[in-house]
């Protein structure tokens, strides 16, 4: 439910509004627009919302109130019309603005995401990304460096200026992350990880929402709708592939998932060529694709030496063909009246 006040409502109407969600037991969200302020009500039973939509329009200061069909409330389009971008540190992704983020699966050393770093801002990244903490299939595989790494990144971010994603993968990391990290990202087998949703809504950074690889659009943005609940609209989706029945490629990127997305959300939505298909000379063209689909932005995994990477190497992009990919994005960015 959505209740919208009037362009000269004061303070006082505002907080009475809230005292009386509070007294029904409602969670709300303020947003606060340049004309109006709105007021998302989080939690109205189906069967109370026509008679708490009529007491709560005769309050001081209210314009009218709106009841949410969709099941994700303060992300959805009729919570706000308009797509609005996000800001991770001073890169901005959406708005007409498509934001390319960069770098290695996992931060292995510093000269590595040092290396990277230069060579991804040189080629036009806005910010960079990489793993301090990894999920992998495997016990076995390399797991990331933990807080060394992000020592590693933190040091990138001074040298070069871009803002750092990184990945949280338990709720005893958020806090720690959150001192280091721009932009927090949650992978795909955390998306309905719903206390680590919860938490990372609580720190008021940036939240990026990778899409789990066997879930639908529907149940990507109710995930994305546990961040938004707990305090944070600062969200990001990622397409980052489902698993289909093809074996070419690791899995298959669903722009039309994407656009599905893009008509029922305002949240910006990025597209990660590279977990997509999981072979570095089809990161090209689906990047490209995706930008063509609509997308807000890219997230690609660069690394210096592709071959003697850790993790995800056959993916990587070198730091030259990154710098091609970023050519070619403008060139499609352009034609459709957006920038990089």
């Amino acid at each position: 439910m959505i209740i919208v006040m009037r362009p000269d409502s004061t303070e006082e109407d505002l907080q009475q509004v809230v005292d009386r969600l509070g007294e029904r037991g409602y969670g709300h969200h303020i947003s606060r627009g340049e004309e109006r302020t709105i007021i998302g009500a989080i939690g109205a039973p189906d069967h109370e919302k026509e008679i708490v939509a009529g007491q709560f329009s005769v309050l001081p200061g209210v314009e009218r109130v709106v009841p949410i069909l969709k099941p994700y409330k303060l992300i959805s389009r009729e919570y706000n019309p308009r797509p609005s971008p996000v800001m991770i540190g001073g890169a901005k992704i959406g708005g007409g603005t498509v934001g390319v983020i960069a770098g290695p699966c996992s931060v292995e050393s510093q000269e590595q995401i040092m290396q990277t770093a230069h060579a991804v801002k040189r080629a036009g990244a806005a910010a960079l990304r990489g793993g301090a903490f990894k999920p992998r299939t495997s016990p076995y595989s390399c797991q990331g460096l933990g807080l060394e790494g992000l020592e590693f990144l933190q040091a990138a971010r001074e040298e070069t200026g871009l803002p750092i994603v990184t990945e949280i993968m338990d709720v005893r990391q958020v806090e720690r992350v959150a001192e280091v990290a721009d932009c927090l990202q949650i992978g795909a087998r955390n998306m309905q990880n719903y206390d680590l949703l919860k938490e990372a809504g609580r720190c008021h950074k940036p939240v990026m929402l990778k899409r789990g690889f066997s879930s639908t659009v529907e149940e990507w943005l109710k995930a994305s709708e546990y961040i938004a609940a707990a305090g944070t609209l600062d969200i990001i989706l990622c397409e980052r592939g489902i698993r289909t029945f093809e074996t070419a490629t690791r899995f298959t990127l669903d722009l039309s998932g994407l656009a599905v997305a893009r008509r029922e959300t305002f949240l910006p939505i990025v597209a990660d060529p590279s977990h997509a298909v999981g072979v570095s000379s089809l990161v090209q063209p689906m990047a490209l694709a995706a930008v063509a689909a609509g997308a807000d932005g890219l997230l690609i995994e660069v690394h210096p030496r592709p071959d003697q990477a850790r993790s995800d190497g056959p993916q990587s992009l070198t730091p030259a063909a990154f710098e091609e990919v970023m050519k070619q994005v403008r060139t499609i960015a352009e034609a459709m009246g957006r920038e990089v």
